[in-house]
Formats: C-alpha cells, structure tokens, sequence
C-alpha cells in the first residue's frame, strides 16, 4: 500500500487527480471505476478543469460508477445519476458511462447485467474510492461476508443519516441500494482510496493499523496488490 498525505483537500484532490492523468497518459482507453459523495467533488472539479485545459482527455474513457440507491429514478436530485451528471458527466465527454440502475424492476437482473458489461469491457484499470465513517466502500456496510458481485443491499441507519445531510427538508433516502461487491472492487488493476476530512480520521486511523477486520469492508483493501491511499492531514490525525 502507497500512502500520500497532503496538507488540504485540494492539495489531496490534485494528488488524486495526478494519478489519474498519469493513468490515462499511459492507456488514454481506460476502463475507470468512479464513486459518489462529497469526497470527490474536488476531484471531479480537478477533472473537469484540466479537461477544458486540454491536460486529460476521457474521450476513449469507459465509466463504471460504484453504486446507486435503490428504488430511486435517475432524474432525483438524491440519485447518483443525477450527482455525475452535475459534477462531472455534463462537462466532460467521455466515450461512456454506466451507472447501476437504481429504476430497474429487478435488481438482481440489473446487477449481474452491469456485472457482465464490466467483465466485457476487460475489467478496471483504476478504480476510485471512498470510505464511510463505518469503513464500507461502495455501499457493503458491515457485515459477517460480502457478496464477489453487485448485489443488493439494505443499508444501515447510520449510513443513511450520515448522507441524509445532502437532502432538501422532508426528503427520505431510500433504505436500501445497489452496490459492486467486493470481487469486483478487488478485481480492480489498480486502487485509488481518497479519505478526507477530521470525520474519517477515525475511520482511517484503524485501516493503518494493518489487520483485516471481517466487519470493515475497506480493509480488505489492504490485502490488493497495488492501492495507493491519499489523505489531507485531517484525515490522517496524529
């Protein structure tokens, strides 16, 4: 595991964004993964900014997102349709994107037809994550196994009043949501995991600590062969 630690969230984002750009400089086709949330906000503005620079092309670039809620209709401004077409979809071209379909009549058919997509398109070069207070990464909370494949899953009450802080009054989030498993996550060639911010020191501090805990699901990351995780010094703590 590679650790880079940068003094603020743009210095992170930048660092972030560097890893990326030196990804599409040596294969401009790449297949990358790409998660929700407000961590990487900041990077997707990096994106979007050396796009219109002309410092990173995603022409040739085949998106594949982390998760989606479920039920949930693209067009809601709480789906994470709706969040990449804001922060990064409508300001850059890629060659394309997919997203789990948070409106499909049956998830499990949804699933495993964006599970066969993935595996056609040769599998993810770079994946980006995040983690939650709780240590899950897409969206497999805690729990006693995790499934190889997307999968549905029923999220915990924390998670749902930790994001709970992106909605207009009187909204609810759905309770449940649609998620690659960790086969998919771990078949990724290569890992980025963005932390920031005082609320995951907690959170980052037991990832360092170097075990694998069964009820994390981030820290099997630990075990992937090449990962690299970029943290502002908040995050990081002490």
């Amino acid at each position: 595991m590679k650790k880079i630690v940068c003094d603020n969230y743009e210095e992170a984002c930048q660092a972030a964004a560097d890893i990326f750009a030196a990804q599409l400089e040596k294969k401009p086709e790449s297949v990358l993964g790409l998660a929700t949330g407000s961590t990487p906000i900041g990077l997707y503005e990096e994106f979007v900014s050396r796009n219109e620079k002309g410092q990173m092309d995603f022409s040739q670039v085949r998106a594949f997102n982390l998760d989606e809620y479920y039920p949930i209709k693209a067009n809601n401004p709480q789906s994470y349709h709706a969040f990449m077409e804001e922060h990064l979809f409508s300001k850059v071209k890629f060659a394309s994107t997919r997203i789990l379909n948070g409106e499909s009549p049956d998830p499990g058919i949804e699933c495993a037809r964006f599970d066969a997509e993935l595996d056609a398109a040769g599998g993810l070069d770079l994946l980006l994550l995040g983690i939650g207070q709780n240590g899950h990464v897409g969206f497999n909370e805690p729990a006693d196994s995790y499934p190889l494949g997307s999968y549905l899953v029923h999220l915990t009450e924390d998670t749902i009043t930790v994001n709970s802080r992106f909605c207009e009054d009187g909204e609810n989030l759905p309770a449940s949501a649609i998620t690659m498993g960790m086969g998919q996550i771990f078949s990724a060639k290569k890992i980025l995991l963005l932390i920031t911010g005082e609320s995951k020191a907690k959170i980052a501090k037991k990832l360092f600590e170097g075990k694998v805990f069964t009820d994390v699901s981030a820290s099997f990351l630990l075990l992937h062969p090449d990962i690299t995780v970029v943290l502002d010094k908040a995050a990081y703590g002490d």
